[in-house]
């Protein structure tokens, strides 16, 4: 799952694109025109950009442009108008990663959608060390310390928290936590997540009562912190 920005402002193709990014198990966040999309870029966190060229108010390659003027490297995937060569050029030269031309099949988009997620997110050596400020772990050697103390915990927790750092900055909610971490197969409840969630909070966190590594978001599930 991946929290992905949407920057749309023709009705008809936002709630479609909207749908079939949910039904594909992301979280999708909204935006109708130039000005409140790049203001929800530069101060919330996302997996992946959506952004249309043609936008009011602000236009999409100015959107890239200020994103990456600001360092954010996140990818951008960009919807361009058909046979506007101009427009792809000119967007990969500020900064997109890929790019859609309108009117495009929903298969391909969630194709490069999967692809761009695969290579921002790569779940290889990258992914097998978590160090966050007093705490280190390392997912391959199922070990961990915090303050150079080194600190125990299951399998089952391991392969939780991995989930969580891979997905870091991102809401996963307790769902995705059972089918990814469980499986289907296995008779377990959401109460089941949330009790192995505190006893993580336990070992990692400085006070767990307050949390600020692995954070609850209410109604939903669990943001990791990073």
């Amino acid at each position: 799952m991946a929290r992905i920005l949407l920057i749309e402002d023709e009705p008809g193709m936002q709630r479609g694109l909207r749908d079939n990014l949910e039904f594909e198990g992301h979280e999708v966040a909204v935006a109708g025109d130039g000005s409140s999309g790049c203001q929800k870029l530069l101060r919330e966190s996302f997996d992946l950009v959506i952004l249309d060229v043609m936008l009011p108010q602000m236009s999409g390659f100015d959107i890239v442009r200020k994103a990456r003027e600001k360092g954010i490297r996140t990818p951008i995937l960009m919807l361009t108008a058909k046979g506007e060569e101009i427009d792809k050029v000119l967007g990969l030269e500020l900064g997109a990663d890929d790019y859609v031309t309108k009117p495009f099949g929903l298969r391909e988009l969630i194709a490069r959608v999967n692809a761009l997620l695969r290579r921002a997110m790569p779940f290889g050596s990258a992914d097998t060390t978590m160090k966050l400020g007093n705490v280190a772990v390392n997912f391959a050697a199922h070990s961990g310390s915090k303050d150079g103390k080194k600190f125990s915990m299951t399998a089952r927790e391991f392969e939780i928290l991995k989930y969580l750092w891979q997905h870091r900055n991102a809401t996963v909610s307790r769902d995705d936590l059972l089918t990814n971490v469980w499986g289907h197969s296995e008779s377990v409840t959401t109460r089941t997540v949330d009790n192995f969630i505190l006893k993580i909070r336990q070992k990692i966190e400085d006070d767990f009562t307050h949390p600020e590594i692995i954070l609850t978001i209410h109604g939903t599930g669990y943001k990791l912190i990073a």
